[in-house]
């Protein structure tokens, strides 16, 4: 019953992104950014990556480091690992959870089982565990930009975006939190907000529009 009503749901959701055009990455920002004299390092600069440490849920480093330098040249940072001027440093998680008929998260034994993997082979995604027939799958895909001056030490942008939706192609959710992540750069609104990115094809990423609206704060999860 629930394999049904999943294809039932994802099925749906293709069809109103053939229908509608590119689907969109709908996704809540919040940036914190040095302001000049200091923030006048983030216009234009050469930057090289530094890796924190393994989260689980989160693909392979280079992995990631490729959506994110996709999306640091569209707002004009070069990457520079022998001249660099800033150290970038990024995350990108997905995590999953049972929503019921009623729009409630569900816990206890019907809880999603979740993992991720990449190989040589490509990417893949796995799903399982006791599961329940009212519930469906829903997924939180998190992505952060951390930016830190090599000269002085100090964090110059910190910016995290956040989707929540039925989508579990991993990849492509992350590129475009990565985009919502620096739309604005290097001057975003403060607060709380909302970004759109459309998913195009790779050949036309370089032009994908971003759209941008105040929301209210989230509450807390």
């Amino acid at each position: 019953m629930w394999i049904a009503r999943t294809a039932i749901i994802s099925a749906a959701f293709l069809l109103v992104a053939c229908a509608t055009g590119p689907r969109t990455v709908v996704s809540d920002v919040r940036t914190t950014a040095a302001q000049p004299p200091g923030g006048a390092v983030l216009v234009g600069a050469r930057y090289r990556f530094e890796r924190g440490p393994l989260v689980a849920g989160q693909p392979a480093p280079e992995r990631l480091e490729a959506m994110a330098q996709a999306a640091l040249a569209r707002v004009g940072l070069e990457r520079d690992d022998a001249r660099a001027r800033l150290a970038v440093q990024v995350s990108g998680t997905v995590s999953a959870y049972w929503m019921d008929d009623g729009g409630r998260p569900h816990g206890g034994p019907g809880r999603l089982s979740f993992g991720l993997g990449i190989g040589r082979g490509g990417f893949g995604l796995g799903l399982g565990g006791p599961l329940h027939d009212d519930t469906i799958p829903l997924y939180i895909s998190e992505a952060s930009v951390l930016m830190r001056d090599l000269r002085t030490g100090q964090i110059v942008y910190d910016s995290r975006a956040r989707h929540d939706g039925p989508w579990h192609d991993t990849e492509n959710v992350l590129a475009a939190l990565f985009v919502a992540a620096l739309q604005g750069y290097p001057n975003p609104p403060q607060g709380m907000r909302r970004v759109d990115v459309p998913l195009l094809p790779p050949a036309g990423a370089a032009s994908v529009p971003v759209h941008a609206s105040a929301v209210a704060p989230l509450p807390a999860r």
